[in-house]
């Protein structure tokens, strides 16, 4: 599986948000892109972009800490090349600036998919009180708990 041609950039600065303590504010601005975006655009990612949410929120919180570090920093820098508006397609260009952010996330969800099936299956052994707090992005401000 080859590795999108710009997403390599994305990884230092995927290292920097997580070293910084950013992932709140990341977070937030993903939901905020998911939220806006039209209609279809995001068709099937978007339960994509919820598990990797709340994959990075139950990693923020503690509650998660059995995932690979380079799946992890993969990962953080997939959610940074969906909410940078100029990427390898500029996000302005109706529906094609769209097309390599989810080409990137598809490639993340399959590259490190035994990663994720594993948050999967960690999630669904959760309460449904926790499974719905995973769902709350955390405010960018939000100290660790």
């Amino acid at each position: 599986m080859k590795i999108p041609w710009n997403f390599l950039r994305y990884i230092p600065l995927a290292k920097g948000v997580l070293a910084k303590g950013r992932l709140p504010a990341l977070l937030f601005a993903v939901a905020r892109k998911r939220s806006s975006a039209k209609g279809g655009l995001l068709g099937s990612l978007r339960d994509d972009l919820k598990l990797l949410q709340a994959l990075c929120v139950a990693y923020w919180r503690g509650e998660y800490r059995a995932i690979d570090k380079q799946a992890l920093i993969a990962v953080v820098a997939g959610l940074l090349y969906f909410v940078s508006p100029l990427d390898a397609i500029p996000d302005w260009i109706p529906v094609v600036g769209f097309l390599d952010d989810l080409a990137v996330l598809a490639w993340v969800m399959r590259k490190w998919s035994t990663e994720l099936d594993a948050f999967r299956a960690w999630q669904a052994t959760q309460s449904a009180e926790v499974r719905a707090d995973l769902e709350r992005v955390p405010a960018p401000d939000e100290p660790k708990a």
